[in-house]
């Protein structure tokens, strides 16, 4: 059983969502000359997102488990995000100044069409997919999400991939101006963050570019505005912020892989059989349960793939999982 013990945070100490909407919401338009050569005109005028703003959404294609979902608070209270400092509440305390919205991104590398894309003119060309997984991170505690998003396959069809890329790689932001933990002498890591997936895990259908959370957009600390979520696979590889999405033909490097290449490989898959060096991935505690943040939970015995084994084990056929871990 893992060794590590996560703070317990009363519920009196988390505060309400409408005051930190009140607090929080940073209205924009769209960003002047912003490109997106794939879309016609038509559809090039869309209301600039906010954060906290609500979503128009439509069911997933794949049944959501039947785990109860985790608290709007415990999820946005609880985070992994080094750009704003480690501690998991350093990003719901210190995002206020991070600027999500006007946003594009870029999408280039091995591809026929590569172009800077405007999120908000993104979500006028695809219908918003509401879905909930299970999410588990690195030291054995897990919450059950419901994202709302995208299918990264469908944004990396807009740049038309040439046939020679086996790989995606991700880049995060970099503004230490707005992000603390990107400052200072005491940076956690390089940056900018960096991840990877094989191409025919991008692809899968469970693999989304997320926009918002709980039918609303992606609050600061979530990774605003737009996210991977990969169910299957450890929390790191959940890059947030996401700046450029690139097509190789070599595997891509992930920041957390040249940190301790011993402790995190460049899959990630969520595997009970292969322990971390530091504590053993067999079991997890689900965030909320038990009372307050974490309260009296039990650990529950961790699923392989995270229960999405039906899903994607077909993807690593052949492959020995505790190498490529």
């Amino acid at each position: 059983m893992s060794a590590y013990k996560p703070p317990h945070i009363p519920a009196s100490e988390i505060t309400p969502e409408t005051t930190w909407l009140k607090r929080r919401t940073l209205m924009a338009g769209l960003a002047a000359g912003a490109t997106f050569a794939a879309l016609p005109k038509a559809e090039a005028a869309a209301p600039g997102l906010s954060e906290g703003m609500e979503l128009k959404t439509v069911p997933g294609p794949i049944p959501a488990p039947s785990d109860k979902e985790t608290s709007f608070e415990d999820v946005t209270h609880y985070n992994n995000f080094y750009e704003f400092g480690t501690g998991k509440s350093d990003p719901f305390k210190y995002s206020e100044d991070f600027k999500p919205y006007p946003w594009t991104f870029e999408i280039g590398g091995l591809v026929n069409k590569p172009q800077t894309v405007d999120i908000d003119t993104l979500l006028t060309k695809f219908p918003l997919e509401d879905r909930i997984y299970r999410m588990r991170c690195v030291e054995a505690w897990s919450m059950v999400i419901p994202w709302v998003g995208i299918p990264l396959s469908s944004i990396i069809d807009l740049a038309d991939p040439q046939g020679s890329a086996k790989y995606v790689a991700f880049e995060g932001v970099v503004r230490p101006k707005e992000m603390p933990g990107q400052r200072g002498f005491a940076q956690p890591m390089p940056w900018p963050y960096l991840e990877g997936l094989r191409i025919d895990e991008a692809r899968h259908p469970l693999t989304i570019i997320a926009v918002g959370l709980y039918g609303k957009t992606l609050l600061n600390q979530s990774g605003a505005p737009m996210r991977l979520v990969v169910p299957w696979k450890y929390g790191f590889k959940g890059i947030k912020s996401i700046t450029k999405i690139t097509l190789t033909e070599e595997q891509p490097q992930n920041s957390w892989n040249l940190l301790a290449p011993h402790e995190y490989g460049f899959y990630a898959n969520v595997n009970p059989d292969v322990p971390h060096p530091r504590w053993s991935q067999a079991t997890e505690q689900r965030i909320g349960e038990g009372g307050g943040l974490f309260g009296g939970a039990k650990r529950i015995p961790t699923e392989m793939f995270n229960g999405y084994g039906d899903e994607v084990a077909s993807l690593y056929a052949g492959m020995d999982l505790k190498a490529n871990y």
